[in-house]
């Protein structure tokens, strides 16, 4: 069965709009794994507009699946080999943007990214890096010692025709099937929610949803364990509110 790692950093979101206490990621993470989550992710970003340092911290005992998104760099790095979460996903990062926008060029900022692997890795951290569907990049990021890539599935997830969605679709599967050939474990995630999430389970190969912004948004109307149990029915039968694309 396909992992679901739920991220919880909109949780976090809504807690730094006021500067306050409350609502407590490690609470999320507390329900998010009773609604059945098999890890949690968090993205410690430079400029820490949601996930602080002491979330990180206070998580790590209490989740025994932690995914710690990450760019490359130093002190990002140092925090991770000190903390050492199960896994670390390498994701570009740029200040101004509301969200990731694209993957990680694996290929282009090979000596840098290549470092972190090492740093990550020599410290006992699983390394995942966030790339799109390419086969350069999935080439690379096993050349670099990598243990496994995320597709992102954001071009998926924002398609507007049959057309486009079968395309982008083929495009993760062949990715996948690449990854699989070479050794390399596959995630996906970016933009998934409960209707699009339907066609990449299906695809052979994948181990493991990472899903955020959809189930928080979900959960602030049926709460976290609700909104997490039905990401995990409709990852695996049918969901009364699922409508394939175009219908």
């Amino acid at each position: 069965m396909i992992r679901l790692g739920v991220n919880i950093d909109h949780v976090a979101t809504v807690r730094q709009a006021r500067r306050a206490s409350e609502p407590d990621p490690i609470a999320a993470a507390i329900l998010a794994q009773l609604g059945g989550a098999d890890s949690i992710t968090v993205h410690l970003r430079e400029d820490r507009r949601h996930i602080q340092d002491r979330d990180v911290r206070l998580l790590r005992p209490v989740v025994p699946r932690l995914n710690l998104e990450m760019a490359a760099v130093d002190e990002i790095i140092a925090i991770a080999c000190d903390v050492k979460p199960d896994e670390a996903t390498l994701v570009p990062e740029k200040r101004q943007e509301l969200t990731t926008e694209g993957g990680l060029d694996v290929v282009g900022q090979r000596a840098t990214v290549a470092d972190a692997v090492k740093r990550l890795a020599d410290a006992g951290i699983l390394v995942s890096l966030f790339i799109d569907p390419d086969a350069l990049q999935v080439d690379a990021s096993k050349s670099i010692g990598g243990h496994a890539v995320e597709f992102c599935t954001a071009r998926y997830s924002e398609v507007r025709s049959i057309a486009e969605h079968d395309a982008e679709l083929e495009k993760l599967r062949r990715a996948t099937a690449r990854a699989a050939e070479i050794g390399l474990h596959v995630h996906m995630g970016h933009g998934l929610n409960y209707v699009n999430v339907k066609p990449i389970v299906r695809i052979s190969g994948v181990v493991e949803l990472n899903i955020g912004h959809s189930i928080i948004s979900r959960a602030v109307l049926v709460g976290i364990e609700r909104a997490v149990r039905e990401m995990k029915q409709v990852m695996t039968e049918d969901f009364p509110h699922a409508r394939p694309l175009g219908t």
